[in-house]
């Protein structure tokens, strides 16, 4: 675990420039506007470790799978977001003498993301070889009001002499991504042009044919006058264009570079109108200039801060940590487009290659539902219901036949694209929480009428697997589920996973529903459907209740507890307690042969079920299974912590709440799982949320009401939050003498407190 972010309420805050984290930070003190992304990455030169990051949202190539053992099924490619044109490029040279901090000694280091107006800052002093010293103070941001722009404000002051310099101001398609088979380049050049202050390049992936437009035009000012130069080069070559320009610098004056930088892509735009419409973004980022673009900037997040904000009184690292996980969020999935999702690292790194897994649904849904306006987390949904015929697709490469779906673990365009056996055969429980998606969205909003439009459909052909994929025991006379992997991935190719059983069937319970209700609500719809999907209804269903009334749950009633698999107790059971430091983490410590033998869990498996289904089970039933489960669990998922702090928390295991909670706030800025370099953990961070309106705050929907169950970590001294819901907005405040409940917006609610009915109007 690492400790070198300052605390603060709004900003986070490095001080002191240390090569050895610089990785780490890059991912902590990214910028997005949920169209692109960037890491901290330096403007200038840098020839140290980094990882360079510019991301734009859709963009995706599919690197071709590579396997030593190949097997009927797996994709042809794993997609991956590409790192994208470098469009924040200022290169900078004093009499011959390149900036790089890598090579000089560098000073009063700060770097500073403020997460209030979405900003991020960076200041520092360096000495070069011959002894001149040099301040650069740089602010940038990706416009949360303008998707396509990027301003960066970039001043140099030297402190102890008068020298010419060079600037180098670019845009570089020439860019490789850190995790590419054997250094393999993905852009390609269609296009390029630059002229004194002004240039463009667009480049093409190679395979999916994407068009990246990016722009760039600068003006340069010293002394709050508009500078004038030497003499302006035109640079240009393979993928590459900008401006050299040289310049006199005088001591203790500043000269400042604004450059702006527009990104369009084919995603958005024709191929034949990018660069023409790039030229009119940047006509328009540079007409209004860095301080008018900024002030549009930030009321689009004042206005996101006050939808989403947590406020805790008294505990300044857990109200860091809980704004940076909002934060994250809000800048990397805007909900504008259903054609978007959101990837477990968001446009922070490359690892997971930027794709849609599960975690959207299981995690992220929750957040959107109450922090936005519902068509956010509607987008959500409708981005599966456009999949679903790649889902039935991906089914029949596995043998599935008449219309059964399976959506992929991986995905960017609804094509499976994750290539590792135990996973992408067999990690099916994906598949249920997709249905627990929809269930959720309808509960939540009361938007029934999603099931009629988009849910159902998407229902029967996961029922279709489902009812598929189980077979019939005849030893036990049930059906069972065999050569699955569960959300413990630190286990596989078991038999009767009790949560994938358990979410199987209580989605074929959740269809038959779906279409009594569509029946009932619009008969002509339902027709539609019936004859779409070629629905054998008399049959089909039949077959569900059939499964659902026989299916096998494994379970040691001695004990008490659900099995997470046939045999578990087989194994020799340890807990977290047993191991030795030097062993954790396991994933990078022990041999996967070792792992799978062993009783430690990586992800709340069994308690997934739980959480999710707790309504259908004794407070009893979950302590028993939580007592066992959690003393085994490593929580080297980084979505594990989360349901550990709900459970716990409606257990009364406040401080383990607690415990965990800290786990997941500061999960990145903290770098727990040293891992952080590689990107956030953008996915989880909705999981911190969670942990405080969910488990802190017991918030549940029942019978289209709010239920709170609320407590005050020991720690803190409240906690306040707003909640978006079915057209009102609710403002909820706990303190450790009670709850206080203001309606800010709609028309009168009742909720419940602690099992009171209370209007509020």
């Amino acid at each position: 675990m690492k400790n070198y972010i300052k605390h603060h309420e709004w900003n986070i805050i490095e001080e002191g420039f240390d090569p050895h984290v610089n990785q780490i930070s890059e991912s902590i003190f990214s910028i997005g506007n949920g169209r692109m992304g960037q890491r901290a990455n330096f403007e200038e030169e840098y020839s140290g470790e980094t990882l360079r990051g510019s991301y734009v949202a859709g963009v995706y190539y599919p690197d071709k799978t590579r396997v030593g053992w190949w097997k009927n099924g797996y994709p042809e490619y794993f997609a991956k977001v590409l790192n994208a044109p470098n469009w924040i490029g200022i290169h900078v040279s004093i009499d011959n003498q390149k900036l790089d901090l890598a090579k000089c000694k560098v000073e009063e280091f700060r770097r500073i993301l403020n997460m209030r107006s979405g900003y991020l800052l960076r200041s520092f002093v360096a000495t070069l070889g011959d002894g001149k010293k040099v301040k650069i103070e740089s602010k940038r941001f990706c416009s949360m009001a303008h998707g396509e722009i990027g301003a960066i404000r970039y001043s140099i002051t030297p402190i102890n002499f008068t020298a010419k310099a060079t600037l180098s101001i670019y845009v570089d398609a020439d860019v490789v991504n850190k995790d590419s088979n054997y250094d393999e380049k993905f852009w390609e050049e269609v296009y390029k042009e630059a002229s004194e202050g002004r240039a463009i390049v667009t480049a093409q992936t190679k395979k999916t044919f994407f068009h990246v437009t990016t722009g760039m035009t600068y003006t340069i000012e010293s002394a709050g006058k508009k500078a004038t130069f030497d003499r302006v080069n035109i640079e240009q070559r393979e993928k590459f264009a900008g401006n050299v320009i040289q310049l006199d610098l005088e001591q203790d004056k500043e000269t400042v570079v604004y450059k702006y930088a527009a990104i369009l892509s084919s995603e958005n735009h024709p191929k034949d109108k990018l660069v023409e419409n790039c030229k009119s973004v940047l006509d328009e980022a540079s007409s209004k200039g860095f301080d008018k673009l900024f002030e549009e900037h930030e009321k689009v997040w004042f206005h996101k801060w006050e939808e989403c904000d947590i406020t805790i009184e008294g505990d300044v690292a857990a109200q860091q940590g809980i704004r940076f996980n909002i934060f994250q969020l809000t800048q990397t999935y805007t909900g504008d487009d259903e054609r978007l999702n959101i990837g477990p690292k968001g446009f922070t790194g490359e690892k997971y290659g930027g794709s849609t897994y599960w975690d959207t649904e299981a995690y992220c849904l929750p957040f959107y539902l109450a922090t936005a306006e519902q068509q956010v987390a509607r987008n959500l949904l409708v981005y599966r219901y456009k999949h679903l015929p790649k889902a039935i697709e991906n089914a029949a490469k596995l043998g599935f036949t008449e219309g059964a779906a399976l959506y992929p673990m991986v995905t960017m365009n609804g094509e499976e694209c994750h290539n590792e056996w135990e996973i992408t055969f067999e990690e099916i429980h994906r598949n249920g929480a997709i249905a627990y998606a929809i269930f959720d969205y309808v509960r939540y909003t009361g938007d029934e009428k999603y099931l009629t439009e988009y849910g159902l459909e998407v229902l029967i052909g996961i029922s279709r697997f489902w009812a598929q994929r189980v077979n019939w025991s005849a030893r036990k006379n049930q059906y069972v589920m065999l050569g699955v992997t569960g959300p413990n991935e630190y286990e596989n190719n078991v038999n009767n996973n009790w949560y994938t059983n358990t979410i199987a069937t209580w989605t074929l319970k959740y269809t038959l529903e779906a279409v009594d209700f569509v029946k009932k609500d619009d008969s002509q719809a339902y027709q539609n459907i019936v004859k779409k999907t070629k629905l054998k209804e008399e049959e089909e269903t039949a077959k569900w209740r059939d499964i659902i009334d026989k299916m096998y749950y494994p379970e040691d009633k001695h004990q008490g507890v659900f099995l997470q698999q046939d045999g578990f107790l087989d194994k020799e059971l340890l807990t977290v307690k047993d191991l030795r430091p030097e062993d954790r983490p396991l994933n990078q410590k022990w041999s996967w042969d070792r792992i799978l033998r062993s009783c430690f869990i990586k992800q709340a498996d069994v308690l997934q079920g739980l959480y999710f289904f707790e309504d259908n089970f004794d407070q009893e039933t979950i302590r028993k299974n939580f007592d066992f489960y959690e003393p085994m669990t490593v929580h080297e998922s980084s979505l594990s912590p989360c349901v550990h702090v709900i459970l716990a928390s409606k257990l009364g295991y406040k401080q383990k709440a607690y415990e965990l909670y800290l786990r997941t706030a500061r999960l990145d800025l903290d770098d727990y799982n040293n891992d952080t370099e590689d990107g956030l953990h953008i996915t989880s961070m909705a999981g911190t949320w969670m942990s405080v309106i969910k488990g802190f705050g017991g918030l549940r929907v029942k019978d289209g009401r709010l239920h709170f169950n609320p407590y005050v970590p020991d720690q803190w001294k409240s906690y306040s939050f707003r909640l978006e819901f079915r057209g009102r907005v609710v403002k909820v405040k706990i303190t450790t003498d009670g709850i206080e409940t203001k309606l800010e917006s709609g028309s009168p609610m009742e909720i419940v407190v602690k099992d009171e009915v209370v209007k509020i109007s």
